[in-house]
C-alpha cells in the first residue's frame, strides 16, 4: 500500500463518516448541506457549467450549422497540404483537417463526452455499490463471519487503490481493444473502489445510529434493515463523489482516447479523439488542439467545483 493510497483510503472514510451525522440543532447534515451551497459561489459557477454542458450535449446536434461529417473544405478545395483555414464568417472555428466544420463537430462532440462520462461513472457507481453495500452490512451487521467479509473485500479494494487509476485504465483498455465500450468500462472500473470504501465506510457509521438498533429491538431481519433503512441513509457521500467522478470520467476518457484506445471510427466527434486527430497538425492549426482541450477542462472544472464544494458543505473541517 502506496502512502498515497493511504491517505486516499482515510479520506473516503472520512467524508463517510462525517456523512452520517447530525448537527447539534437536530438538521441533518446532508439538508445543511444544501443550503450552504445555495450561498456558495464556486458551486453556483461549477452548477451553471454542468446546466450549459448538458444543454448543448442534448439539444446542440440538433442546432448545428454543418453535419460532423460532412468534408465541406475538401470538396470546395480549401484542404491543401500545409494549409488547413481558420475561422470565417460561415465557419466559426474554421475546418478540421479533413474539412470538417470544427463548431458543429465540437458541439456534437459534446454529447458523446458526457455519454462517456456518465456512464462509466454509473459502471463505477453500480459496482462500488454492491461491492460496498455488501463490505458495509457485512462489518456492521454480520458478526464475526461479517468482518471476515468485509476484511476480505477491502484487501482487494485497498489493492484497485494503490494503482495509479490512469495506468490502470490503460492496461484495461488496452486488453480489452481499442473502442468506445472499452473506454467506458475501463474509466468505470478504475472508480469502482472509491464508491465501494465510500459507501461502506458510511453504512458502518449509520450502523450505529439509533434506528438500526430500534429495528434490531424490534426483531427486524437484519437484510432488511441493511436495504432499507441503512443504504438509503448513507448515500450522501457516494453522490458528491459521483460528481466528482464525472469529472475525473472525462479527463480519463479524453486521455484514452488520445493514445489511441477510445473509439477508432473518428468520423465520430469525441473531444479526446479530435484532440488526438490535432496532434500532427499543431504546427499548421494549433487551434485544432486547443478548441477541444479548452472544452475538456471547462467541463472537467465545473463538475470539479460542485463537487468540491458539496464536500465541503458536508465536512464540518472544510467548512469556511
Amino acid at each position: 500500500m502506496t502512502i498515497t493510497a493511504g491517505k486516499k483510503k482515510e479520506k473516503l472514510d472520512r467524508l463517510a463518516e462525517l456523512a452520517g451525522r447530525d448537527d447539534e440543532r437536530g438538521v441533518s447534515l446532508w439538508k445543511e448541506a444544501f443550503r450552504r451551497l445555495r450561498r456558495n459561489p464556486a458551486a453556483i459557477i461549477g452548477a451553471v457549467i454542468l446546466a450549459i454542458f448538458v444543454l448543448v450535449a442534448l439539444i446542440g446536434p440538433f442546432l448545428v450549422p454543418y453535419s460532423p461529417t460532412d468534408t465541406i473544405g475538401i470538396r470546395e478545395g480549401l484542404i491543401r497540404p500545409g494549409t488547413i483555414p481558420g475561422a470565417d464568417g460561415d465557419h466559426w472555428l474554421g475546418y478540421d483537417h479533413q474539412g470538417r466544420d470544427e463548431f458543429s463537430r465540437l458541439i456534437v462532440g459534446a454529447r458523446q463526452t458526457l455519454l462517456v462520462g456518465v456512464v462509466s461513472t454509473l459502471i463505477g457507481l453500480a459496482v462500488g455499490a454492491v461491492i460496498g453495500g455488501v463490505a458495509g452490512a457485512a462489518a456492521g451487521l454480520g458478526g464475526r463471519w461479517g468482518r471476515a467479509i468485509d476484511n476480505a473485500l477491502m484487501r482487494v479494494i485497498d489493492m484497485m487503490l494503490a494503482l495509479p487509476s490512469l495506468l490502470l485504465a490503460v492496461s484495461i483498455a488496452a486488453l480489452l481493444g481499442a473502442s468506445l465500450t472499452t473506454v467506458m468500462i475501463a474509466v468505470g472500473v478504475v472508480s469502482v473502489p472509491v464508491f465501494a470504501r465510500l459507501l461502506r465506510g458510511s453504512m458502518i457509521s449509520q450502523a450505529n445510529s439509533d434506528y438500526v438498533l430500534a429495528a434490531t429491538s424490534l426483531g427486524v431481519k437484519k437484510p432488511k434493515i441493511a436495504l432499507s433503512h441503512v443504504v438509503p441513509n448513507s448515500l450522501a457521500p457516494v453522490i458528491v463523489q459521483a460528481t466528482l467522478t464525472l469529472a475525473t470520467a472525462i479527463i480519463e476518457a479524453a486521455a484514452l482516447s488520445f493514445l489511441g484506445l477510445g473509439n477508432p471510427d473518428t468520423a465520430v466527434p469525441e473531444w479526446g479523439v479530435m484532440l488526438a486527430d490535432a496532434q500532427q497538425y499543431l504546427g499548421i492549426r494549433p487551434g485544432l488542439a486547443i478548441y477541444p482541450a479548452v472544452a475538456i477542462i471547462i467541463t472537467a472544472l465545473g463538475f470539479t467545483l460542485l463537487g468540491e464544494a458539496m464536500r465541503e458543505a458536508l465536512d464540518p473541517k472544510l467548512r469556511k
